[in-house]
């Protein structure tokens, strides 16, 4: 379920493997595993992490895909 995937990309993430915990979103729609605002938000902390202003980019156009766009963290 998707507590147990943002728990696994926030391990990622916390540790310095920022590009893991991005792979991992795509693995999540493999999965079939539709993200929430915290993968997202978990998410957006490995783009900063890394200095990653395109990954941000991509995340956030995911963000707006799914419908979070009006929703305030």
């Amino acid at each position: 379920d998707v507590v147990t995937w943002n728990a696994l990309i926030a391990g990622y993430a916390q540790h310095e493997h920022s590009i893991d915990a991005l792979n991992l979103l795509w693995q999540m729609q493999v999965e079939s595993v539709k993200p929430d605002k915290v993968t997202f938000l978990i998410l957006l902390s490995a783009c900063a992490n890394l200095a990653s202003l395109e990954q941000g980019k991509q995340i956030h156009s995911h963000i707006l895909r799914c419908g979070f766009e009006s929703d305030i963290f």
